[in-house]
């Protein structure tokens, strides 16, 4: 690759980054009007994953355990989240989406999706798969 083709690579990415910023600041909006656009990302995972422990979900979305902890107490309080004992770990506690956290953030992860649906309507399944793909490829060797 040339540098030109890096430079429009920066270039895509900063937009699209920008764009994807204020799109999780209105979905999370949608999900509560309280919540942080930060935490959307918990929501994802916990709704994706399953329960984990707060130092899982914090080597995941890469913040520190202070931030994790500020961010896991607002989603606490806000009823979409809550703690339970780990049977694994008696002494640690596994964090997962309460229904009406899970309720409330599946209606606003499906309308953003058929956002998507409407957006790339004259793209090929193909070319959909594949951004997909390489986006996932650019997540796993940056993260």
């Amino acid at each position: 690759m040339s540098d030109l083709e890096f430079l429009s690579l920066e270039r895509e990415l900063t937009l699209f980054l920008r764009r994807a910023r204020a799109t999780s600041g209105e979905m999370a909006r949608e999900v509560h009007p309280d919540l942080e656009p930060a935490a959307y990302g918990l929501l994802v995972r916990l709704d994706e994953s399953g329960p984990q422990r707060a130092t899982e979900l914090a080597a995941y979305i890469g913040v520190g355990k202070a931030t994790m902890s500020r961010q896991l107490h607002a989603l606490e309080v806000l009823g979409l989240v809550t703690r339970e004992p780990d049977p694994a770990d008696g002494r640690a506690w596994l964090l997962r989406l309460t229904d009406e956290g899970r309720g409330r953030f599946r209606a606003v992860r499906e309308a953003r999706r058929a956002r998507y649906v409407r957006r790339l309507a004259d793209w090929d399944r193909g070319e959909v798969a594949e951004l997909a793909r390489l986006l996932r490829r650019l997540n796993a060797e940056t993260g």
